[in-house]
């Protein structure tokens, strides 16, 4: 009998020690916050402990680092388990195509129709196409063919004809 009560005072002892070296919930969380501010990949992440459970929270860039916040934190001696609460950090939104004024490419074109005419002015404006300043006679038809492979909405010819 006294070997008895002699084992049960050493188990009740060993259970009280092992209870004893159970680490706090704050010590675990504190120690997870350490092991994410050490990698980079955990940036974002926070966790919560309690009973020895991990949640974490907050954005990550990818799933990866959601993987590896996770691993992170079950490493952390006292974690039981690991509650996953952590986004991934949405992409950028793709770049916006550069707008290109419908004019442009119809003022290139303009441009080289009428290069070899230095009196003629040309302007554009809404797909029109308005001509002013002086030309010969020849030269009209031919300018106003090239003008009219570029398609405008409309040519304004206000040319004087010499």
């Amino acid at each position: 009998m006294k070997l008895s009560k002699i084992l049960l005072a050493v188990f009740l002892t060993a259970a009280v020690s092992f209870i004893g070296c159970k680490p706090k919930d704050s010590t675990i969380q504190k120690n997870i916050a350490d092991k994410f501010a050490a990698n980079p990949e955990c940036s974002g992440a926070t966790a919560t402990v309690s009973d020895g459970v991990a949640t974490l929270t907050g954005q990550v860039k990818d799933d990866m680092c959601k993987s590896t916040a996770e691993t992170t934190a079950k490493d952390v001696k006292g974690v039981k388990s690991v509650v996953n609460d952590l986004t991934v950090t949405p992409p950028p939104p793709p770049p916006a195509a550069p707008t290109v004024s419908p004019d442009a490419a119809l003022n290139q074109g303009v441009t080289d129709a009428t290069k070899d005419f230095p009196t003629v002015k040309a302007t554009v404006n809404n797909g029109e196409i308005t001509l002013t300043g002086t030309i010969k006679r020849k030269d009209l038809t031919t300018l106003m063919q090239s003008l009219n492979s570029l398609h405008p909405a409309k040519i304004n010819n206000q040319l004087t004809i010499k």
